[in-house]
């Protein structure tokens, strides 16, 4: 029911008028050091794919590489994490499978549900809607400081609750005050989805960057020059697609760019639904939830980042 051109977050199975699957598959490497915490990040991250297509997950597939000699003490509390994530979101962990690894690998398939006529893509952002984003950004950079010991307890602290946090109210408020288009917010970084986004609904979108949200600490981090690699090859990829006014700081378009691990849902709404929709997200916790920016008429960049 997706098409590959627009790179929605999964693929939609469409069974008959009122059902149809959603399927994703997500894995990574851990991003800090606790396994229960790597466990349940990495559940989050991959059910999110579910929930930015407008659907509910339910069943789950551990995906694992690991050392041997990881096996009996650290696998176990990883895959512990993942499946209370996965119970947390209301669906059901039924087994997987693993290979032996040189390095620990770990994440899962899902399989969610949705009906066809709610089905959520990327690619119906339109001129005049408002941009919404879920989770502030800067887990990227973050995390590169905490392997860095640059990251102190309270800031460790909020990375790893904002990684592990499920996108599944932010999903629910969305369909329940009815939005455009929806995205996850995850490798490519906010620039990099939202130039997604952009082009499959063919629009510009246009950012505030001192509306972003981010993480404590990580703009300080970033004017350090602590940053993850996956940040500079993001912004080499999208160099002829964003436009950057010069009176943003070079820390904030870092940080636009940095890579996320379970990030937030980018969320593209019409104006007159924006405050609702914030207020309806504050109220189901989503805190840090922020309207960053706004949807144009297509012109000659998809991605405009400025101050104002």
């Amino acid at each position: 029911m997706v098409s590959l051109t627009t790179s929605d977050d999964a693929a939609v199975y469409k069974f008959d008028d009122k059902r149809a699957l959603i399927l994703t598959l997500d894995f990574f490497t851990p991003v800090v050091d606790d396994p229960y915490s790597f466990g349940q990040i990495a559940a989050a991250n991959a059910l999110s794919d579910i929930y930015a297509m407008g659907g509910i997950p339910i069943i789950a597939l551990n995906v694992v590489a690991f050392p041997e000699k990881l096996v009996e003490d650290v696998l176990p509390k990883v895959l512990k994490g993942g499946f209370d994530k996965v119970n947390e979101a209301g669906a059901v962990t039924a087994g997987g499978h693993s290979i032996k690894s040189s390095e620990p690998i770990y994440g899962l398939s899902v399989v969610g549900e949705v009906s066809p006529n709610q089905v959520m893509t990327n690619a119906k952002a339109k001129p005049k809607d408002a941009l919404i984003l879920t989770k502030p950004l800067g887990t990227g950079v973050a995390t590169t400081a905490l392997k860095a010991g640059m990251l102190d307890v309270e800031g460790e602290k909020k990375v790893v609750s904002v990684m592990s946090a499920l996108n599944k109210v932010a999903s629910e408020a969305c369909m329940e005050i009815g939005v455009n288009a929806i995205t996850d917010i995850t490798g490519f970084g906010l620039l990099g989805h939202a130039y997604e986004m952009a082009q499959a609904s063919n629009v510009t979108m246009r950012i505030n960057a001192r509306a972003l949200p981010l993480l404590p600490q990580v703009e300080e981090l970033a004017s350090m020059g602590i940053l993850p690699g996956g940040m500079y090859h993001n912004k080499k990829y999208l160099v002829n697609e964003v436009k950057i006014s010069k009176d943003v700081p070079e820390s904030i378009s870092d940080l636009a760019f940095d890579p996320q691990t379970s990030g937030g849902l980018l969320i593209s709404v019409d104006t007159d639904k924006a405050l609702v929709l914030l207020e309806l997200l504050r109220q189901k916790g989503v805190e840090d939830a922020a309207i960053i920016g706004e949807v144009r008429e297509l012109s000659e960049h998809k991605i405009i980042l400025e101050e104002s």
